[in-house]
């Protein structure tokens, strides 16, 4: 099947893009790599000696970043459907968050250890159905919050993308229940025409 213009035009932007270009240059195995060092630099999230838990990991820049941040002292599970390539430092769950058995395996591996930092780059498999990708996005920046609500330590941070569209409003509202403090975010490697924010909470509210 020939490729369409739309999926030649991002291929096109994709090799194009000075984010991509410079993740070769550095290692990074995503563009991705730079909107948290981006936030990182900000609001210094990353410190040594952390437990950081990261949700939708794949291809790994998150990751990347994180382990090299902390050291060799903190502690990184990661978690995604897709596999993960190896990455020194970082302990990989694959399987589908929204599944129990899953979510049990990932709290099995913290061994009761307070976590102080929780990323989420999930995303769902877009449909292309606006309403429908937008409810599934929020859904998971939701069950993303629960988790870190329940496993965060009480000055520890979560970091979630979300998607402007239905629903944002009230998930930041709701963020604001939960979180001291709540920030949005928009790193210069988010791409201006996507809809995507990184909602920042820092500090659990009892």
């Amino acid at each position: 099947m020939k490729p369409s213009k739309t999926s030649k035009q991002w291929m096109r932007e994709h090799i194009n893009d000075p984010f991509v270009q410079q993740a070769q240059k550095d290692g990074y195995r995503s563009r991705a790599a730079y909107k948290l060092l981006e936030i990182d630099a900000k609001d210094h999230l990353l410190k040594p000696g952390l437990v950081v838990v990261d949700l939708g990991a794949t291809p790994g820049g998150w990751c990347q970043v994180v382990a090299n941040k902390l050291g060799e002292n903190g502690k990184i599970i990661a978690l995604d459907l897709l596999p993960l390539d190896p990455l020194r430092g970082v302990e990989f769950i694959q399987g589908d968050f929204r599944d129990e058995e899953i979510l049990k395996k990932l709290e099995n591996s913290l061994q009761g250890k307070p976590v102080g930092l929780v990323i989420s780059d999930m995303a769902p498999n877009f449909s292309g159905v606006g309403a429908v990708d937008q409810d599934r996005c929020i859904y998971l920046a939701e069950l993303a919050m629960e988790f870190a609500f329940e496993h965060l330590n009480p000055d520890g941070a979560f970091l979630v993308k979300v998607f402007q569209g239905s629903g944002f409003e009230e998930y930041m509202k709701l963020m604001r229940t939960r979180f001291t403090k709540v920030v949005a975010r928009k790193p210069k490697a988010s791409r201006d025409r996507s809809s995507e924010v990184y909602l920042l909470g820092i500090g659990k509210l009892e």
